[in-house]
């Protein structure tokens, strides 16, 4: 038997675009004489739908398109997720579903079992867990259908009582294939890779799991759809962020071999650690992957086409500015140098050759006298009081209005360019450099952003080394640098990664070693900028916890503060 895996790339709601790109496989995969073709978990309405899933409309949309995809089904099989409505009036109405195609007929449906209700999922919110479990008959063969976290329920602490397959063992099925929706970050890929050996091992049966790619706001999926034999040798690997097919044969003595050689090399997470962070030095090339594709694709999918950054000549906005323009293009992307009296001329020389190098457009605008007229306007009600952070933020606050003019008198989308580090800490200014429509960098502390400037410069002087030399500053007062307001970023970082990513408590945080009163100021400054973050645009995420969605705390709270 001939099975194609379609690794796509999906716009959530978007039924039309979603079906095109489902039929086109469809006719590839009856090109190449496959039996059937395997899609991606909810790949007729897009992962994750979320609300969308309360609208009948929504639902009835998905039904429509389905029996389009099912009139497509005729000499081929086709097994797709989408949505499908629970018949019992217990439960929840829905169910997370996998449906058989085939002879223009529905012939078999799967309900994922386990529902994620972690992070960034919350499935249990809108489905119904399945409750009777059979495998799906398909030309005389026996196939283990499962979704996603449904493989997943493996190791020393399950997170569920129950998997899936075990009940689906009871029925002799001759192979899994697992229809995924499983998000990158860059300690996930190899574990993806290792749960399904686990399961391989533990069921001896081979594997195909489809994966989907492409990013949905703040979370991207890289693909990497792979292909395992019972023995856990990896068959094929489909590539990661980007849209592919793959054919394999399923021999009649139940062995899978490669149509064509795509492996993938293994990708493992660096073992090296800097004060106990873990540094994902090694997956830099994915994290670069995964933000170029989320800035990419949300543009694409919201039909904006420009972008601005504030360039300031600092490591973060030439990051993301060099970024920008690799997704988008440098013709449309521009840059708005907004310098000050307390900004240093290399600054704006720093910025000015960045734009040079990536052949972007900028502007020079000076806020001096744009700062004074405020200062004049608030000098009767600010009584003479000495200078301090409220005239700090009021530059920031003025770079915000002037780079968000130019947004909207030219339809531009303002990139955020605060780091990971910063929005922990809270040191941002809201209404001024915490403004954006999206934040690129905001899931990479500041260690990692010199990594990637260094990525990004792995071939040519793309980000001036001046740049990645000098000590960070916000220029907001003579002689500012960040160290004034936070420890070095060497001793911030993986205090925060303990904290935020690892969930570890100030006395497992102190015992690796780290300064105790340190530690106190640093979770307390974490706590105590929940506020801030909450108003806070749209992060990419790349890594296991990120701000938004991912990591839900209360503003107002009383821990460690």
């Amino acid at each position: 038997m001939k099975i194609v895996l379609a690794q796509q790339n999906y716009h959530i709601g978007n039924f039309e675009a979603n079906t095109t790109r489902i039929l086109a496989a469809i006719v590839d995969a009856k090109d190449r004489g496959a039996d059937l073709v395997v899609f991606s978990e909810l790949a007729v309405c897009g992962y994750p739908p979320r609300d969308f899933l309360e609208f009948n409309d929504f639902i009835e949309q998905a039904g429509a398109a389905l029996d389009v995809i099912r009139n497509a089904a005729d000499t081929i099989g086709v097994l797709v997720g989408v949505p499908t409505r629970n018949p019992e009036p217990g439960g929840k109405n829905l169910f997370n579903s996998a449906v058989l195609l085939y002879q223009q007929k529905i012939v078999g449906t799967v309900h994922k079992t386990l529902l994620p209700n972690y992070d960034i999922f919350d499935e249990y919110r809108y489905f119904e867990p399945a409750y009777n479990w059979n495998v799906l008959e398909f030309k005389g063969r026996r196939l283990a259908v499962t979704i996603c976290e449904d493989i997943w329920n493996l190791g020393d602490d399950p997170m569920y009582r129950m998997c899936p397959m075990d009940k689906l063992m009871t029925q002799q099925p001759e192979l899994m294939i697992n229809l995924s929706a499983s998000p990158f970050d860059y300690l996930h890929a190899a574990g993806r890779k290792d749960i399904v050996r686990q399961n391989v091992t533990r069921y001896g049966l081979p594997m195909i799991y489809c994966n989907t790619v492409g990013s949905q706001t703040e979370i991207v999926f890289d693909g990497g759809s792979l292909v395992m034999d019972n023995k856990g040798n990896v068959i094929t690997e489909l590539p990661y962020f980007e849209e592919a097919m793959q054919e394999v044969l399923w021999n009649a003595d139940g062995t899978i071999t490669a149509a064509t050689a795509t492996s993938q090399p293994d990708t493992k997470v660096d073992p090296s650690r800097f004060e106990g962070m873990k540094a994902p030095e090694t997956n830099i090339a994915q994290v670069h992957k995964a933000i170029l594709l989320g800035i990419k694709d949300y543009f694409g999918k919201m039909g904006f086409k420009k972008a601005i950054v504030a360039s300031s000549g600092g490591i973060d906005s030439a990051v993301v500015l060099a970024l920008a323009c690799e997704a988008l293009g440098a013709e449309n992307v521009s840059a708005l140098l907004l310098p000050s009296q307390y900004s240093t001329g290399h600054s704006v020389d720093d910025a000015v050759q960045l734009s040079k190098n990536l052949n972007n457009h900028y502007d020079i605008i000076p806020i001096k006298d744009v700062y004074a007229a405020y200062e004049a306007a608030l000098a009767p009600v600010f009584k003479g009081l000495p200078f301090s952070l409220a005239e700090e933020n009021l530059q920031s606050r003025i770079r915000g209005a002037m780079v968000m003019a130019l947004a909207n008198k030219f339809n531009y989308i303002l990139l955020n360019t605060s780091n990971k580090s910063e929005l922990s800490t809270g040191y941002g200014t809201l209404y001024g450099d915490m403004a954006g429509g999206l934040g690129v960098l905001g899931d990479l502390y500041k260690v990692q952003v010199y990594v990637l400037a260094r990525y990004i410069n792995r071939d040519k002087e793309i980000i001036p080394q001046n740049i990645i030399d000098k000590a960070p500053s916000a220029e907001l007062r003579p002689g500012q640098k960040d160290s004034d307001s936070l420890p070095e970023y060497s001793e911030l970082d993986p205090i925060l990664y303990h904290y935020i990513e690892e969930r570890k408590g100030p006395a497992e945080i102190i015992a690796l070693g780290h300064n105790a009163a340190l530690v106190a100021r640093i979770l307390r400054l974490v706590n105590m900028n929940e506020y801030k973050r909450n108003q806070f645009c749209p992060i990419i995420r790349v890594s296991p916890k990120a701000f938004g969605i991912g990591r839900r705390v209360p503003i107002v709270g009383k821990y460690l503060g």
